[in-house]
Order: C-alpha cells, then structure tokens, then sequence
C-alpha cells in the first residue's frame, strides 16, 4: 500500500510494524529516515546482535536476500533485514519466468514471514509501476515513492522541519538556507540540526547565525554579489569576486552559477505576469513579502529581454566549467567575464 512518510513513521512509532517495506525514489532524506528508524528501534540492543542484518544491493542477490528473510529470529518476537542501494540489486525487477530469485520474490511478497521485518531502500529511481513487480509491491508492501522537492516547495519543507524542532526562524534565514543549501534535504536536515546545537535558549534561527555556521561570508557571498549585481554595484561586485577567487573551497562555481540562474530564472517568470506589483510579485514569490521590493527592483534594472541574454550567459559560463567553451578558463575567470557581461550590457538583437 502506497503511504506518505509521514504515516510511515507514525506507524513506526506506534510500533505497528509490516512485514515488507520498499522506499524508493528520487528524495533519500524520507527513505533514510524511515530505514534508520526501523535500524534503530525495531529491536532492542540485546535483539540486535542476532535478529539485525543490514545487506547491500551491490555485494549480494535476491536470493541470498529472500534466504535471510526466512529465517526466523532468535530469542526475539522479530528479526530486521535491511537491504541498502537495493536499486544495485541486479535480478531485482527479472522476469519470473525465466529468473527463479524473482520467481521466489514474488512467492515470498505474496506471503511473507510475519516474524521478518524486510526493507529495501531503493534510491534515486523507481521501479516501474505498470509492470509486475511494481503492482505487486504497491499490493502487498508498505511502499513510498520520494520525489525531489521544487525549488518553491522548499522554503515551506524548512519551516516545518523547523517547527517540528521546536524552533523559530526568520523569514530570510529560511530564504538562505533555501537558496544557499538548495533541495537536498539531509544537507539541510543536517545544517538545521547543527544551526540549533549553537542556539541559545530562545533565541530564534536568523541571517546571521546562518552566516556563521553555515561557512557564508557576512559580506562577501553569493547573496551579496547578487543584490550588486542589482544596484550595478561595480566596485562591490569586484571586491566580491576577488574574495571568492582568493577562497575558491569556499566559493565553488558550479553552486554560484545555480543561484545566479534560479534568481534571473524567476525575474523572467515574474516579467511574464499580467501586472507587475508589490502584491503580484511577493504572491509569486511564495508570499515572501520581504523579497518583492528587492525583486521589483530588479525587475526595473533588467528588462525581459536583458535577462534572456544573461540566462544565456550563464548557460554559456557552465559550458565553460566544463571544458567545453572558453579553453582552459580558471573558475574565477569565468565568472568574472559573467559578472562583466551582467553588468555591462551589450545591444540585444531585436
């Protein structure tokens, strides 16, 4: 049966326990986090030693898998068999005509041991859903299929990642940390969990902290360069830059050149609005009202056509990193020739 993992966990945590779980997908925050919990508390630490094995899809088989699955578990109610990176499983998804493991898979799924906990963790693909073993499993399994998160939807996962912390954050804390982090949830898992171990009782999740523990440069950060690039701020960009070519660990290309196209990416959709106002703009935005005067801003500064052709060019500086144009440009150089072109405009072809 197909479940969000929400309800997996609550389930988990009631101690309602399936026989089968297969958790895949292109997110493994929820996959993860469902399979440690079961790692972690299905068994007591004294069960642990003789009922838990953790399997990975790459050093072993469906067979070897099922073979483990059956048997039953010592001086304990229930034995756990984890199967990691099950995605490497290669006779996974074979046909059961002419594979017997996955002959015995489908036997084993149809009526599996209720004293076996079974879980595979299936990463960054799916099975397909329209064949045999995908309509199987959805029938007979606890089965959560985990999609990246959109650029718009992540703002909303940090505050109640947040929330459920117990914690508080500014509005532009969470912007950051979307912006600058990105959609990978354990590295924003992660980063949060570390943001609250420097809290101090009360205090709220803020710019600044994000600043110092998350390794952003107060003034010198992508941010920085972005709203100079807005008030065509030639001499703060430069300086800018220079700080980032003198800690290129620091300041990494590829990152910078993602936020450069995710922010003009979302002037082009905001110039495309039948009216432009304060309201409209912060609605798109997510109802972040605080960014709809910096973006207002820049939608004046950049005409549609203009951000058009810096898309381009920021199309045309990945490439670049990549060998593919340019020669052998340093990082730094690179982006320095894109900031140029950013701030200094040339004709647009109409």
């Amino acid at each position: 049966m197909a479940l969000t993992a929400d309800d997996i966990l609550k389930q988990l945590k009631n101690r309602e326990f399936a026989p089968v779980y297969f958790l895949q997908g292109e997110e493994p925050y929820y996959i993860d986090l469902i399979s440690d919990y079961i790692e972690q508390h299905a068994l007591n630490d004294m069960e642990k030693g003789f009922n838990q094995v953790v399997m990975y899809g790459k050093d072993t088989d469906v067979s070897t898998v099922l073979l483990q699955a059956k048997r039953f578990p010592m001086m304990s109610d229930r034995q756990v068999v984890i199967v990691k990176e099950a995605q490497n499983l290669a006779n996974l998804e074979a046909d059961p005509e002419k594979d017997p493991a996955a002959k015995q898979l489908d036997a084993y799924l149809n009526n599996p041991l209720p004293s076996t906990i079974l879980v595979f963790c299936h990463k960054h693909k799916t099975v397909d859903g329209r064949k045999r073993l995908g309509k199987l499993l959805s029938k007979q399994a606890v089965f959560l299929t985990t999609k990246k998160l959109y650029d718009n939807q992540v703002p909303g996962w940090i505050n109640q990642f947040i929330k459920t912390k117990n914690l508080m954050a500014t509005p532009q804390a969470v912007m950051m940390l979307g912006e600058y982090i990105g959609s990978d949830l354990s590295r924003l898992a992660n980063e949060i969990e570390k943001l609250a171990i420097n809290l101090k009782p009360g205090q709220t999740i803020d710019e600044k902290l994000v600043q110092e523990n998350i390794g952003i440069s107060k003034e010198y950060n992508i941010f920085e360069l972005q709203n100079a690039l807005v008030r065509q701020d030639v001499l703060k960009a430069n300086r800018i830059l220079n700080y980032f070519e003198s800690n290129p660990k620091d300041n990494p290309l590829i990152p910078n050149l993602v936020l450069l196209f995710s922010f003009y990416s979302k002037l082009m959709t905001l110039h495309l609005l039948p009216q432009i106002t304060e309201q409209t703009v912060a609605k798109e935005l997510g109802n972040r009202g605080f960014l709809a005067k910096e973006y207002l801003q820049a939608l004046r500064v950049y005409p549609y056509r203009r951000v058009l052709q810096i898309i381009g060019f920021i199309h045309q500086a990945d490439l670049q990193s990549k060998g593919i144009e340019g020669g052998a440009m340093s990082d730094a150089a690179i982006l320095k020739e894109l900031v140029f072109k950013m701030l200094h405009p040339v004709p647009v072809l109409t």
